[in-house]
């Protein structure tokens, strides 16, 4: 059985699926821009509904990475035949159904989407949002001296490396699996627009120092982390220290090694977190140093962590972009 979107939300398909159309046309806003993402996943979690969420939340974190929010969305779901033809447990309803759920919660209407048979099971969303043209938090906006806020803890990638080999603690790391991943960044997208904060990224599939990074180069500056304030999901470092570092992870940190500077001393097993692969990771934002209090008080009276993890520096004559230390 599925979840309807409530009257208000249904509201803004102006003609659609209900009536069969080949497209959907949906009321917009008048002053604002729109915001797209799409973002598609393999499960991470064993329990169908959890990863239709986290694959949901996911993809709505792109929008509210650049204060946007979220508006309609569109399911993209890949199913194996066999699973199409035969699911007595229901698992591909479950997962819609955890998919609506992030959506209802983030105020956005699901207007349709798209099915394909395919050898391994996939969901995600195209996500449209809405934003304010001229306040909008992008890459390039960092300046030196800036904070940088984080909104999650890490390790999700190393967790679910973990959960897939049955190592020790599995069942408890699925569980902080799910309660984080499908946390949706809504408090942090907010705090953006209230604060007009100029630059902010999600931590995805480039981890915490992959998209640092992106956004470093893009301002022309350099990000200093503190590895020891980095906030760490439980098992997460012990597990990293085991070798269960999944291999995104390390691409991620070859790749962007000859950008990255680190310090003597900084933990091995700390650094692999650092570019650990993300799914559904929380929000890093660039704060001026006037608004780091309010920012701090606004994310935690909604729920979200408010770790200080860095600060943004003037650009290095060697050229490194991320210093890690």
């Amino acid at each position: 059985m599925g979840i309807s979107s409530p009257p208000h939300l249904e509201k803004r398909v102006l003609a659609g699926r209900a009536r069969n159309e080949d497209a959907v046309v949906l009321h917009f806003p008048p002053g604002k821009a729109i915001v797209q993402s799409v973002d598609i996943l393999t499960p991470i979690v064993n329990d169908a509904f959890s990863f239709g969420r986290i694959a949901a939340a996911n993809a709505l974190s792109d929008i509210y990475a650049m204060g946007g929010e979220p508006w309609c969305a569109m399911n993209i779901a890949c199913f194996p035949q066999e699973m199409a033809a035969d699911d007595p447990q229901q698992i591909l309803p479950q997962i819609l159904r955890g998919g609506q759920s992030a959506l209802l919660e983030a105020g956005a209407v699901l207007a349709g989407g798209h099915t394909v048979q395919d050898e391994e099971l996939k969901y995600g969303l195209a996500v449209t949002g809405v934003i304010d043209p001229d306040h909008m938090a992008v890459n390039n906006g960092l300046k030196a001296g800036q904070r940088l806020l984080l909104t999650k803890g890490l390790g999700t990638g190393i967790l679910a490396t973990a959960v897939k080999a049955r190592w020790e603690y599995h069942e408890e790391s699925e569980q902080i699996l799910t309660e984080v991943c499908s946390r949706l960044n809504k408090v942090g997208g907010s705090v953006i627009r209230e604060l007009r904060l100029p630059a902010a990224t999600d931590i995805t599939g480039f981890g915490l120092g992959g998209h640092a990074l992106e956004m470093a180069q893009a301002s022309g500056v350099c990000i200093a982390l503190n590895t020891q304030e980095l906030p760490l999901l439980p098992h997460a470092l012990d597990y990293a220290r085991d070798g269960l570092i999944p291999s995104g992870s390390h691409l991620n940190r070859n790749y962007w090694s000859c950008s990255t500077l680190v310090e003597a001393g900084v933990d091995e097993a700390l650094e692999s977190i650092v570019f650990d692969t993300q799914t559904s990771g929380g929000l890093l934002l660039a704060v001026p140093p006037e608004l780091l209090d309010e920012a701090r008080s606004l994310l935690q009276q909604g729920g979200d962590m408010a770790c200080e993890v860095g600060e943004v520096l003037p650009p290095r004559e060697d050229g490194k972009a991320l210093l890690l230390r």
